[in-house]
């Protein structure tokens, strides 16, 4: 029997297609790879979105941007910014993608989607800024940045070093989300929300763009929501999530609850700048998508998933 196809959207993140190498060459060869483990949902008849990142992406571009601004070329926005990337990484995986399928024998398009995310104009997360971007700096380095940029806010992020951070909206509706359901009815392999999408307020009928990068997690929730898909599967650095993680008592989830995961975020179980915003962001779709599922798992353990379904399986009940 045929197996029926899934509306999946898979959320990449802006790390896996960065490496120590931030040239445009090392990326694309990164996103090689990544884009022949996507072509094996195709491969199995799934119908397939795909998100990403743009945290050290966007935080490059705009060092690139202050170092070279002058009052005739201006540094562009954050917003502005953060749309740039959408472009420059829709353009590597539109090329990653379209190889890797035809390798496969498969034809399909695959088309990116600037893409607008709605943010409330009063949300406390503009007065709190904690989305990390750009590279990692040691402690000495961070005292040389903030001397260098003043008006920037940097914190140490889950000791890996220190970051830019700067606000991080929640989303709450999507412009571009019935442009990329046509899409798929159209058989064509949507790029969208990259980099959590670029963060715009409803002002009368138009949308104003405002300086904020939004979660790849929580916009990917969203956009799944919004477009009725099957399955949300967030790919990040580990296989399975873990309590107690790096400790001995260490356990791995395969199959949990939204209510299990809501008593180990109590108890303080997942990393605010790395885990947890996965967490929710799978717990807001099983909740708010009842007969849809959630996935954290690796990009390396795709296989596994598909054969077995290997990883971390979040569901309502």
């Amino acid at each position: 029997m045929k197996k029926m196809s899934r509306k999946i959207v898979v959320a990449l993140g802006g790390n896996a297609i960065l490496s120590d190498d931030a040239s445009a060459a090392a990326q694309q060869e990164a996103l090689k790879a990544t884009a022949k483990q996507l072509v094996k949902f195709v491969q199995q008849g799934d119908q397939l979105v795909v998100s990403h990142g743009n945290g050290p992406q966007v935080g490059n571009l705009l060092l690139q941007q202050a170092a070279g601004s002058t009052p005739k070329n201006p540094a562009m926005p954050l917003d502005t910014a953060v749309a740039m990337t959408q472009g420059s990484m829709g353009y590597w995986l539109e090329n990653a993608l379209g190889t890797a399928l035809a390798d496969a024998g498969i034809q399909q398009d695959v088309a990116t989607v600037v893409t607008q995310v709605l943010v409330d104009a009063d949300d406390p997360a503009f007065k709190n800024p904690s989305k990390p971007i750009g590279p990692f700096y040691t402690a000495d380095e961070v005292a040389v940045e903030r001397q260098n940029h003043p008006g920037y806010t940097y914190v140490e992020d889950a000791g890996r070093g220190y970051r830019r951070v700067v606000a991080s909206p929640k989303p709450t509706g999507i412009k571009e989300a019935n442009v990329v359901n046509q899409l798929v009815a159209a058989n064509v392999i949507p790029v969208s929300v990259g980099g959590g999408g670029v963060p715009v307020v409803q002002e009368g009928h138009q949308l104003v763009g405002r300086e904020a990068v939004i979660d790849k997690d929580f916009a990917s929730e969203k956009l799944a929501e919004l477009i009725g898909a099957d399955l949300l599967i967030i790919l990040t650095a580990v296989d399975h999530v873990f309590v107690n993680f790096n400790q001995p008592n260490q356990k791995q989830l395969t199959h949990v609850t939204v209510a299990e995961l809501n008593d180990y975020m109590a108890d303080g179980q997942f990393a605010k700048g790395s885990m947890l915003p996965k967490i929710q962001a799978a717990i807001d779709f099983v909740q708010n998508h009842p007969a849809g599922k959630a996935v954290i798992t690796s990009l390396d353990n795709v296989d596994q998933f598909l054969k077995t379904g290997d990883g971390t399986i979040i569901s309502r009940n």
